[in-house]
Order: structure tokens, then sequence, then C-alpha cells
């Protein structure tokens, strides 16, 4: 029988990304207590090491934040450029891992099992990570061990920008010291069921039957007591930047009508969105096309802000519609594509309350999926 190759996985991720940029951007901000996102009444979307020293952490609320840090320099945060940085890393990683998936806006796994044949991953991986600081002078941190999650641990204790391997087949002995909220997914309710349980450390579980642990967190307990052990088989998912979403109408009579057209576009726009979320991906891409009755086709595009927001994509849309439209002449198809997909970052709904507009477009999405797709729609498709 022949054996499985160890598996060899790298996670990349970028240190305190906002705040990098922000200080990239605005150097004067280095070494200062910086929160990005911190409005009146929103959350804290990411803060500076610094920061953290006074106790604030991303997702708390901006308030609270600054009672922490009264002298701490709060910038709104540019999303665009968040965006444009995050692209920049994707096309270094992409011209180099044989197989990589972007997890979010700022975070990489790559999948380098049975490149040891032809080079040292260790060696590759640093080399790869240089690379990014070198060009983009952003900090980065990466861990490489047998899995995506002993990889994502490793880079959590590397940071900041640092790296870390866990030798395969040393997990088990790795995790046994750390603090059992280092395992991904182990919220306050799951902690304070295992504190109660006596288990603080991860090697705590160890302790106890897979039985026992599975008893008092149902199928997630038989989840963790494995990933306790290291065991982790999710597979890294090829990141493929051509994919998209499209949509498009062939009319069956050539369109002039400026106010049909707009409309006509808001509909195919919300209906990518809509495919969008329900795919849990965000996109970092639109494209408007339009095709005339001689037959010519033009298509315009533009990058943004990772989304998957109509509000904030439908502008975008009527904006390429807009300057590539030649007035007062008839159009015979007309079609919109987001593409750039990448999953759902929790980073992109923490500025402006977007946490808010998340839940209000899955109550949106939840009532189009029971009574159709048609029952919902905006009071207002014109320009």
């Amino acid at each position: 029988m022949k054996k499985e190759p160890q598996r060899i996985v790298a996670h990349f991720d970028l240190d305190s990304f906002f705040v990098s940029v922000e200080v990239l951007n605005n150097p004067a901000l280095k070494g200062l207590p910086v929160i990005v996102g911190g409005s009146e009444r929103g959350v804290v979307a990411a803060c500076s090491y610094e920061a953290r020293k006074y106790g604030i952490q991303s997702g708390m609320p901006s308030k609270q934040a600054r009672q922490l840090c009264p002298q701490a320099v709060i910038v709104k945060g540019t999303r665009g450029e968040y965006s444009r940085y995050s692209h920049w890393v994707t096309n270094i990683i992409a011209a180099k891992a044989p197989l990589f998936e972007k997890a979010s806006i700022d975070e990489f796994y790559i999948d380098l099992t049975g490149m040891d044949r032809f080079f040292n991953p260790l060696q590759w991986t640093i080399e790869l990570r240089q690379q990014i600081i070198t060009e983009t002078k952003l900090p980065i941190s990466f861990g490489l061990s047998s899995n995506k999650m002993m990889a994502k641990i490793a880079t959590n204790e590397a940071k900041p920008n640092g790296y870390l391997q866990i030798p395969f087949g040393k997990e088990k002995e790795f995790l046994a010291p750390l603090p059992v909220d280092k395992i991904p997914g182990v919220g306050e309710h799951t902690l304070r069921v295992l504190n109660a349980m006596g288990i603080v450390t991860i090697g705590d579980i160890n302790q106890y039957t897979e039985a026992a642990i599975e008893d008092k967190l149902g199928k997630w307990g038989k989840e963790l007591w494995q990933k306790s052990f290291g065991i982790h088989n999710n597979p890294v998912t090829q990141y493929h930047e051509a994919k998209s979403i499209s949509s498009e109408n062939t009319f069956e009579e050539n369109k002039t009508d400026p106010e049909f057209l707009y409309a006509e576009l808001v509909r195919l726009t919300e209906k990518i969105c809509f495919e969008l979320r329900q795919d849990e991906k965000v996109a970092g891409c639109v494209a408007v096309k339009i095709r005339y009755p001689d037959f010519e086709t033009t298509s315009r595009q533009t990058t943004i802000p990772y989304t998957s927001a109509d509000d904030e994509i439908i502008p975008i849309a009527k904006k390429l519609f807009t300057e590539l439209y030649k007035k007062n002449q008839p159009v015979r198809l007309l079609g919109v594509r987001i593409s750039e997909l990448t999953n759902n970052a929790i980073q992109t709904s923490l500025f402006d309350n977007k946490e808010k507009k998340t839940e209000l477009y899955k109550a949106i999405d939840d009532v189009k999926n029971r009574f159709g797709k048609l029952k919902i729609k905006r009071a207002s498709s014109g320009r």
C-alpha cells in the first residue's frame, strides 16, 4: 500500500493589517496606539500592538476602547487601500505558490505537500515572506506544520512579524501547554464549559475521552477532542482569481430608455450580489458589459474594496455604465460581472456599523430564499 506523503501547510497572516497600511501611508503613526474604525457608535476594526497593551482588542466597542486609552489615535480607515495591498500580496503568492487558499483579506494558506522533493519547504516559505516584506513593506508572519489548524496556531505564536515551524509528529506535544482557547473556534461559551470541567490547557483535554467531551459540547466536542491532538484534515482550497459571478440580459427589442437600462443594471447587480452572499463570498472587482445592435461589445471594470453588499456594488456598476454607454445608442445586451472572489472576511464588516448591514442583508436573503428572489426589490431602481 502506497504511503501518503507528509502534509506540509504554511499559513500567512499580515500583522495588524489595517494598522500596518495606515502606518505605511502615514509614518507619523508608527509606534503610537492606533485604532482603526473607531467611530463613535462603532467597533474597533483593528488596533496596533501599542494599543493592545491597554487591553484594546478588535471587535471591542469604540467607546470602551477610548476609555482604556484616551490618548489613542483614531483613524477612520481606508478600505480601498486595504484591498489594493491585499491584491498586491495575493499576486506575489500566486506567482510562487503551487496551491494556495485566500482565507480572508489578509490571510493565506499554502499547500506544499510533496514539494519537499524539490526544495526545503521552510526555506522556501522564509524567502516568500521576505519577498512580501521587501516589496510591500508590510509585516507578515507565518506558521508551517502538518495541517491548516496547526499552521494557523504556529502563526499566532510567531506574531508579531515572525515565523515558526511545528515539527511533524510533535503537534500534540506543542499544543499541550497552550491555553485551550488557542484552538481556533473555541469561543467564550466553549471556554466556560471547559473551564468548569477543570480544562485550562489543550493538554488537559487529552485526559478526557472523546465521548466525555462530546457529551458536554455535542458534535463540536468530538472535533475539539481531535484538534487537541493536532488532528485536522480540512484541505487547502485552491484560490481562483478568475472565478466570477455574472448575469446578463439580451433584450428582445433594443433598448434606449436610460431609466430602463439603469433599472435593469440594478436588477442584475442585486441578483449576483445575492448569489455572492449565498456562497459566503466577497468580491474585489466589478465589470459592466454593453452590446449594441451591430454586435459591438464593450466592457469596463474596476477593483473595489471587498464586499457583497448591494448598496456598495450598485453605485460602482452605475458609474461604469455611465462611463461606458454611448448616449442615445440602442442597447442589445447588458451584463454585470463580479470577480476576484474570496471567502467572506469578517474585517470588512467592521466599518461604519456594517455588522448591522450584514444582519439586514441576511434577513432579506432569508425572505428571498423562502418566497423567491423577486419578492423583495428596491423601492427605487432608477438612477
